[in-house]
Parts: structure tokens; C-alpha cells; sequence
């Protein structure tokens, strides 16, 4: 097994704990020897309810050691979101961390799950070697906490090949030290930011996710540690480039930008932070194991959307998003044309937990449907759009709220924005946005007006504007649009009219 290649170092750059590979192996052998006491055994789940620590890592291999199934949980759900989720994945047993809270704890113990804290460890060593490549590994829940979960199971045999389909593509000495500012919780951050590197012998330095007192300090902390790699999101980006100082020590070798397109404007302006011209768009998701696709040379000049070639992958676009269609030979695009992004990959995941009917609307032929809009342009690399549901439907036109938003972020003053469809008498839908600016006078918001008016088609001009002090994300750092939208139903938006009247005479 891929996990038998070894491990590399452990390390927190904000606490400066740090473990070596002999004390991981002691931390994973006394946990085993837990698990066997309290009755785990090959197939049982295991919820991990805590992450971006050393001991989640020690956790996560005795429960794979033990042929058991790991189940990371954001522990910063609230308790009624942690019980949704321990009800659908079943769990014979939950890992916590000290100061869990008793909300969370009581209801887990009363239906039968062992509740153990992560520091509860036997004082004996055991080992265990129980892993099958068709077992279930990893359940990585992406939606449903409130309601009916969705939970992407992947197998060892899928994680392995996502894992080994990188080692071909990429150049793992780039890997040599890695730094995971994402939560563990999710494919991105778990399987390519931090297992990739780590179970390939590199070392790791993993912090709390999306803290904006680290991500401050970023540059000094790629500095202090020596760190090679990182991969985020656009909304860390955001942050970094305003607040944080570049590294300075020549480190950095590759540096990742994924969970979202990345505009030519902020590829660009990592670049420069970083002083590297190896950065990438990475593009795939928790289904697929994460990364499917990007570039492999760093001489490509950035364009909004580009992602590259396919690292272990196949990619079709097709014209219909129809799954019952499946993928006919006459309904796949041309070069250029835009259609709907389908991916085959040996990393592909086992299925949906429990949801057979939605594993077969997403799954045709081993093919996997993204709900990504792109064209493959004539160098057969993959440009993506949008996605489908994120499409504004204006009186028939089509408008991917990405295309506003890498335009609008170019401006000085923005520090955020999330564009959104909202209920137009005439259209049906128009465009709406909420924008984060950091001088939020009039003044800056006809200057973002005027900006907007020469860089976008007048078709694609918010009619409705909201300023907010910040976008509401999702726990993975990625834009919610519709919880945005909501914040913005309550309330009152910007008099647009007026101001520009005042500041331009419009």
C-alpha cells in the first residue's frame, strides 16, 4: 500500500510542535492499540471531529492501519450539523479534541457511538496492517449538514491512484516542504495539500484554517519554515495581497489556487507575492480526489479560467448537461465551444453514502458529470466558465457571475466581491452584487461604477448593488453564492442612482 512509503515530518509553524517520522509511527501504534480496545475492526467508521493538528494525522493512519473508515467533521459545525452527519455515516466511534462541547458529546454517546479524546492514547504500542484497496478509506461529507447529507466515499484504491497520478505529473522535490493553511475536512486541503506530500516522504507543516492573524504573517511563516508549496483559495489570496509581506528567503517553488477559477489579474498578483512563476490554477473536486487537472510548466501567461492539461485524467465538454444522454459522440464541443466539463479518472470515488439514485445521475460510463461550464481551447487545455447553477439567465443571456467578479476585483479599493442572480420584473433575473471595499465612500463607489463600465459589457452590469463588511464563504473558503444573496434580501441596497449623480452628474 501507498501508505507503507513512508512519511515525512510534522509540523505546527504556530505552536512549533513538530514530530519526526519515528514519533508519528509511536503516536499511530498507540492509538491502534486504543482502537483495538474499544472493539474497532476492519469496516468500521471512525468520526474525526477535529483537524489541522498533528495528532488528527496520527489518527487518520491507525484508522486506516485498523482497515477502518475515517470520518473528518469541521468541528466548527454547530451540534445539531454534527449529529446530521454522525446519523448518515453510522459511526461505531468518534475522536474528539479536549474542550469538545458537551452538546456535541452527549447526544453522540446516548446513540451508541464511543466517544474517545484524541489524547486518550494506550501507553503500549500495537500494529496493524489491515488495509484492502477496495475498502472504504475516507467519507468527506460537501453539503448536507442541515439537511440530507452528501457524502463522496472514496476507497484506497482511488486515493492511490489520485496520489500516484500526481507523483507522474508533478515534480515531487517541489513538495519538499508543504504548507496546509486549508481545513483537513475536505478534499483540497486533505488529499493533495497535505497527504500527497506527506505519505510521499516530505514534510508538512499544517496551521488552523483560514485564520486572517496567519494569514498576515504569511509571507514571514513561508520564511521561518522553509516552505516550497502551498495551495488555497482566491478568498486567502484576497487577503495575503492586501495585508500579508512576501517572503523573502527564495523558498517557494510552486504555489496552488484552487475550490474556484482564477483570474489573470490575481494570477498574476500572486506571482509577483511569491516572486515564482510556477503557479497554478489546480482544478478538480472532492469526488474526482481533488486535483484532476492543471498546468505543468510555469512559462504560460494567465488567463481567467485557465486550468492546463489533465494530470491522470480525461476531460470531455460536452453540449448538454442531460446525464441520460450520456456522452454521445455528436453532442461533444469543438475546441472553443463552450459545454458542460465531464472527467474520468481512476481517482474517481466509490459513490455517494447511501444516495445510489444520485451516485447514477453524476456517474455514466465511469465518466463524472462536474456541473462545470468550459471550452477545451485549441491546445486542448481545459478554461472553465462557471458553474451551472451559478448561471444568470437574463431575459435568455447567459452570465457567469466569474466573469463580473474577476473584473470587479481588479479594482484598488475592492477587497471582495460575489455577484448573484436576483429577481428582475423584466428579465426574470439580473445581476447583483455584494462588494467588500476598503474605503466604502462615495467617492470609491463611483470610481468602481465608472471601472466597471469600461472593463464589462453593459449587459453585464450589476443592477443591484450591497456593500457588506464581508462575503459569507463556506468552511472550505469558498463563495456561498446563495448565502450571500440571502444576507443581501435583508438588506437595503445601495442608491446607486443617487450617489453617481452626486459624484459624476449621471
Amino acid at each position: 500500500m501507498f501508505l507503507d512509503l513512508g512519511v515525512g515530518d510534522l509540523m505546527e509553524p504556530l505552536s512549533g510542535r513538530s514530530w519526526d517520522r519515528k514519533r508519528t509511527m509511536e503516536e499511530v501504534a498507540r492509538r491502534i492499540a486504543r482502537f483495538k480496545e474499544l472493539g474497532i475492526g476492519p469496516g468500521d467508521r471512525i468520526l474525526v471531529i477535529f483537524g489541522n493538528n498533528l495528532e488528527f494525522f496520527a489518527e487518520l493512519l491507525a484508522i486506516w492501519k485498523m482497515g477502518a473508515c475515517a470520518v473528518p467533521i469541521d468541528n466548527r459545525l454547530t451540534p445539531f450539523e454534527i449529529h446530521n452527519l454522525a446519523k448518515a455515516a453510522a459511526p461505531k466511534a468518534a475522536v474528539i479534541e479536549d474542550g469538545t462541547p458537551s452538546e456535541v458529546v452527549g447526544p453522540l454517546e446516548r446513540s451508541g457511538i464511543k466517544v474517545v479524546e484524541t489524547t486518550d492514547i494506550s501507553p503500549s504500542e500495537e500494529w496493524a496492517n489491515e488495509v484492502s484497496l477496495d475498502q472504504e478509506a475516507l467519507i468527506l461529507f460537501t453539503s448536507g449538514s442541515t439537511g440530507d447529507p452528501k457524502g463522496v466515499v472514496h476507497t484506497h484504491r482511488s486515493l492511490r491512484a489520485r496520489w500516484l497520478s500526481l507523483k507522474e505529473n508533478l515534480d515531487i522535490r517541489d513538495f519538499k516542504r508543504s504548507l496546509c493553511v486549508l481545513p483537513t475536512h475536505f478534499g483540497h486541503g486533505l488529499i493533495c495539500n497535505c497527504l500527497f506530500p506527506w505519505l510521499s516522504g516530505q514534510d508538512l507543516c499544517v496551521a488552523p484554517p483560514f485564520r486572517p492573524e496567519l494569514i498576515m504573517r504569511l509571507g514571514k511563516i513561508i520564511d521561518e519554515n522553509g516552505i516550497t508549496f502551498l495551495s488555497s483559495v482566491p478568498s486567502i489570496w484576497k487577503m495575503a495581497l492586501k495585508l500579508a509581506s512576501p517572503p523573502r528567503n527564495g523558498t517557494l517553488r510552486r504555489v496552488h489556487c484552487g475550490s474556484a477559477p482564477l483570474s489573470a489579474h490575481m494570477w498574476e498578483d500572486i506571482k509577483r507575492w511569491c516572486g515564482i512563476q510556477d503557479v497554478c490554477n489546480a482544478y478538480g473536486i472532492t469526488e474526482t480526489g481533488s486535483w484532476v487537472a492543471g498546468l505543468r510548466r510555469p512559462d504560460v501567461e494567465p488567463q481567467d479560467g485557465l486550468i492546463g492539461e489533465g494530470w491522470g485524467a480525461l476531460i470531455k465538454v460536452m453540449r448538454t448537461d442531460e446525464t441520460s444522454l450520456g456522452l454521445q459522440k455528436d453532442l461533444e464541443c469543438e475546441p472553443e465551444e463552450e459545454g458542460f466539463v465531464w472527467l474520468n479518472t481512476p481517482a474517481l470515488m466509490k459513490g455517494y453514502l447511501g444516495r445510489e439514485d444520485l451516485t447514477r445521475r453524476c456517474v455514466v460510463d465511469g465518466w463524472f458529470f462536474t456541473g462545470d461550464v468550459g471550452v477545451l481551447d485549441g491546445k486542448g487545455r481545459l478554461v472553465l466558465k462557471g458553474r451551472v447553477r451559478d448561471e444568470i439567465n437574463k431575459g435568455g443571456m447567459k452570465i457567469f457571475p466569474s466573469d463580473v467578479d474577476s473584473v470587479v476585483e481588479r479594482y484598488s479599493g475592492v477587497i471582495d466581491v460575489c455577484t448573484f442572480a436576483v429577481d428582475d420584473p423584466l428579465y426574470v433575473q439580473n445581476v447583483g452584487m455584494a462588494v467588500v471595499l476598503s474605503d466604502p465612500n462615495e467617492r470609491n463607489i463611483a470610481g468602481l461604477y465608472q471601472w466597471m463600465r469600461q472593463h464589462l459589457a453593459q449587459s453585464k452590469m450589476p443592477a443591484r448593488w450591497w456593500l457588506l463588511e464581508s462575503i459569507p464563504r463556506t468552511s472550505r473558503g469558498k463563495v456561498n453564492r446563495e448565502a450571500v444573496k440571502e444576507k443581501c434580501d435583508s438588506l437595503k441596497p445601495l442608491d446607486l442612482s443617487s450617489i453617481l449623480a452626486r459624484e459624476t452628474g449621471e
